[in-house]
């Protein structure tokens, strides 16, 4: 039997109750884990809210995890008990003691990164490298602003741009915040609870604007974050922590010929076996080597699934939260 976390109706964090389920065999295909660290994001808010309604009602949330594998299914070739994976998945399923998983979404963890750094990591950190080496990719010299640099997300993305050799501005909306984005490479931070973020760009750019924005608050950012764009700049939304972006006419970019995407991870980094092979590789190398780092995530266990949403909801911790089951 495995614990799991189900939702039977959107709502607060109450929603989320533990019950027992059965795992049973893996499938053709597929592996059974034993999982080790289950990551808590954004996007499980979301789809506890019902802002997102991708989860089919009753369900088990969590997009990511690591874990052992414990068993293989039949024509599972990739796998042997006791490795050691981590894994997302728009199927879901990730809160629970254990899973069946398509073998085709695990990737293995090398030596050096354990299963809390993997999980806590994992989402996001592919996040970081689809935004800086595929949607946008960053050209040393380039001028960019990162917002919630301090954030799970913007802290991976702060370094990476670095180590591309960008100019990073970072807003945030706190003292302590704001030094940890300075730590993680930003020449330059905002409080954007006192500060006009866009006059605080144009200042620093002396009138240019940047060359991207790296955007994923949404709502309350979007105009700004147009406004504060150079000539021919790309604005890179990949997110909506405070709402979804109203409607925008394709002509509210032509004054300054901007570009304006909406990625997708998943469609990124899943394209194929070898994409996820090598987006994965990447990220964990700069985990290996050290020019990636992450606070160590707070972690709770499994059972506390309402009490992990309230903390990420409310934005108290910077970083990342797992459970353990």
């Amino acid at each position: 039997m495995s614990l799991s976390i189900v939702m039977r109706e959107h709502g607060g964090p109450e929603v989320l109750t533990a019950v027992e389920t059965e795992t049973g065999n893996p499938g053709p295909g597929q592996i059974r884990l034993r999982q080790t660290a289950v990551a808590v994001n954004f996007h499980d808010i979301y789809v506890r809210t019902g802002l997102y309604r991708t989860l089919t009602l009753p369900g088990i949330p969590g997009l990511e995890a690591a874990g052992v594998v414990e068993d293989v299914g039949p024509g599972v070739t990739a796998f042997a008990s006791g490795d050691r994976v981590a894994y997302m998945t728009l199927g879901y399923g990730g809160y629970a003691t254990e899973r069946n998983l398509p073998a085709d979404l695990a990737v293995k963890i090398p030596e050096g990164v354990d299963d809390a750094t993997a999980a806590s990591v994992y989402l996001k950190g592919l996040t970081a490298e689809m935004l800086v080496r595929r949607v946008h990719p960053i050209k040393r010299g380039e001028t960019i602003l990162i917002h919630a640099a301090a954030g799970g997300v913007g802290n991976l993305l702060v370094q990476w741009a670095v180590r591309l050799g960008a100019t990073v501005i970072g807003t945030a909306g706190s003292a302590e915040k704001l030094e940890f984005a300075r730590q993680a490479g930003c020449v330059h931070v905002i409080n954007y609870r006192t500060e006009n973020f866009v006059d605080a760009v144009r200042e620093i750019t002396n009138g240019l604007g940047v060359d991207a924005v790296y955007d994923s608050v949404g709502r309350d950012t979007f105009k700004g974050s147009l406004d504060s764009l150079a000539r021919c700049g790309h604005l890179v939304n990949f997110g909506q922590s405070s709402g979804p972006v109203d409607l925008i006419a394709p002509s509210e970019l032509f004054g300054k010929s901007l570009t304006l995407s909406r990625p997708n991870v998943f469609h990124y980094a899943q394209k194929d076996r070898a994409t996820l092979e090598e987006v994965s590789a990447s990220l964990f190398q700069g985990f290996v080597e050290g020019w990636l780092a992450a606070p160590a995530p707070v972690q709770l266990p499994l059972a506390d699934a309402a009490e992990a949403h309230r903390r990420v909801e409310s934005r108290a911790v910077s970083g990342s939260v797992v459970l353990r089951p």
